[in-house]
């Protein structure tokens, strides 16, 4: 990359910045991807926090996701505090919050997105190399000093651990807040099963800011500009431009090429990184946030595991002020003791909702009592101990069966990664489990979590395809199973299979009284009690499962899935929950 600017822009100066609107930046193909660029008054070399991504950057938070914006501006007044909020964009960084730290901020719109032309294609190896030379870009012009940062929420945490295995040379540190980093497992697939979240996504949030919409769609609220390109494509012309998103996913039902090029190669990713993870986001983002810490070859890296909304707590004083020290540290090189923090830091959830911070040394945390809890059919109870044999069965496609503890006798912390253990037989040509955890007060009656989507999740939740139940050898803990999902293995009615199943990490400071509780079923979870709950961005109602629903047709077919399953325990077959219990630290 040249030192030279391809460029000639003359800078808007606004609310204390220098900003350059709908900057180019060519791509080896021919493709020029827009940008804008916020800076300083102050001439200079500043370092860069890019963002790279489908969501427009011409699109206003509060216009985009209002739902969205309501809720954290009211509940979270320190957001809008110091800031005009006129820049405010969907899961990046406020500039008015960062440009007085000495900052240089760049946000780009990603191939056939909001200003820039192509094909869209999330995640792809073309997308993957594009991130690279904006990094690269970032790092050679006028106003850079060669430090380039990554940051922002979902897609835009989920990209940068794949354009960080591509080690760009001005790539300094990443920091990934709530994103997914296996595809397949975190994502598309969850134990095998076709999440539908991706074609809902695509339809709501990608195709309404394609670019070529152009008068059709929205515009700058500073600028004028039109958000989604000068170009007016037809609906043919349109629909050439992107791939079938959902479909390519549904094309491809194990790891293959396809998902393979959107899974990182770990021993890649090498820059310092800050993880951060959200109690809530089973379904998205909670388990690859775990994973790209664990995985990742950096030796310098940090968890911090977060609740409440998926996009709240990043624009909190709480969070930008943990992301300004990671970058002051290694975009600036201040010694201002970041490098002797404990790896990891935690919000412990409490039954509430409130949450109590305490710093670990790693993850799981070492000094974590792993507990069997045993299933009980007969008795539909959770116990310590291994009970006589029996089985219960259940509608194949239908809610389950429910296990209880007793009440807890004393405060107990539950905060680590889960995996269950069962015996299961089906009467059909295959079967999915659908595992949720909850939390029951004195009364017996479900006490929700605000979830990072879904204001009313259970305590975490696990998925998985009986065909799919071939484990990783080399990867699988005890606590973590990890299956191959690279073929299915027969189902034959009438066999008993013994599986393990991987429930998302939670964390919960459970009083006296409550008891916790395991249901085993074959669909989503659903609380019929709840009340109708809609967000602008989102299709379905929220009923605790929020929008990543296992409801294909095609991948949950009827035809294939319908009969009984039936679950053993006993002696011979002891099936169980894997629990962390956390003692007080000495």
């Amino acid at each position: 990359m040249s030192d030279t600017p391809a460029y000639d822009i003359v800078p808007d100066h606004r609310d204390g910045m220098r900003v350059l609107w709908d900057v180019p930046i060519p791509q080896d193909d021919g493709v020029v991807l827009r940008a804008d660029v916020f800076l300083p008054e102050d001439e200079g070399r500043y370092p860069v926090l890019l963002s790279y991504g489908p969501y427009a950057k011409g699109l206003a938070f509060q216009d985009g996701y209002p739902t969205a914006w309501q809720t954290l501006s009211e509940q979270h007044p320190d957001v809008a505090a110091g800031s005009t909020n006129q820049y405010q964009n969907w899961e990046v960084v406020d500039p008015e919050k960062w440009i007085p730290h000495g900052y240089a901020v760049v946000r780009v719109d990603s191939r056939g997105c909001g200003r820039s032309p192509g094909v869209v294609d999330h995640f792809s190896a073309r997308e993957t190399r594009d991130y690279h030379d904006c990094v690269e870009w970032a790092g050679t012009q006028p106003w850079s000093d060669g430090n380039v940062g990554l940051s922002g929420v979902s897609y835009f945490g989920m990209n940068q651990w794949l354009v960080a295995a591509t080690q760009p040379e001005h790539l300094r540190a990443i920091c990934v807040w709530e994103g997914a980093s296996d595809f397949y497992r975190d994502a598309s697939h969850h134990g095998g099963i076709l999440s539908t979240f991706w074609q809902h996504w695509y339809d709501k949030q990608v195709k309404t800011v394609q670019y070529g919409l152009g008068g059709r769609g929205p515009r700058h609220p500073v600028t004028g500009l039109q958000v989604c390109g000068d170009d007016d494509f037809t609906d043919e012309e349109m629909a050439a431009n992107r791939v079938d998103f959902g479909g390519d996913i549904r094309a491809h039902p194990f790891i293959d090429d396809y998902h393979r090029t959107r899974i990182p190669d770990w021993s890649r990713i090498t820059v310092p990184l800050l993880s951060a993870g959200n109690w809530g986001g089973q379904g998205l983002h909670l388990r690859g946030n775990v994973e790209g810490f664990l995985q990742a070859a950096s030796e310098q890296k940090w968890l911090e595991l977060h609740g409440l909304e998926h996009w709240t707590t990043y624009y909190t004083d709480y969070g930008r002020e943990i992301q300004l020290a990671f970058f002051d540290h290694f975009l600036k090189g201040a010694d201002n003791g970041w490098d002797r923090r404990p790896r990891v830091q935690l919000q412990v959830r409490h039954v509430d909702d409130t949450f109590t911070e305490r710093f670990e040394d790693d993850w799981p945390i070492p000094r974590t009592r792993w507990q069997e809890m045993f299933l009980d059919p007969a008795a539909r109870r959770l116990s310590e101990t291994v009970p006589a044999g029996g089985t219960v069965e259940f509608d194949a496609m239908g809610n389950g069966v429910t296990f209880e503890t007793s009440p807890f006798t004393e405060t107990t912390e539950i905060t680590g990664p889960l995996a269950a253990r069962l015996w299961v037989e089906t009467t059909a040509a295959d079967c999915d489990l659908f595992l949720t955890l909850k939390v029951l007060d004195e009364s017996g009656r479900h006490l929700a979590f605000v979830g990072a989507v879904d204001p009313h999740a259970p305590a975490t939740q696990g998925w998985l395809r009986l065909s799919h139940r071939a484990l990783d050898p080399a990867r699988s803990l005890p606590y973590r199973p990890v299956h191959r999902h690279e073929s299915a293995d027969p189902v034959e009615p009438g066999v008993v299979y013994e599986v393990e199943v991987e429930l998302w990490p939670t964390s919960l400071v459970i009083p006296p009284g409550h008891r916790l509780a395991l249901t085993v079923g074959g669909r989503d979870f659903a609380d019929p009690d709840l009340p109708e709950i809609r967000m602008s961005n989102f299709k379905n109602q929220m009923r605790g499962s929020g929008p990543f629903l296992h409801d294909d047709p095609v991948d949950r077919d009827p035809r294939v899935l319908t009969g009984r399953t039936t679950l053993h325990a006993g002696p011979g077959r002891p099936a169980r929950l894997l629990v962390p219990i956390i003692p007080p630290a000495s």
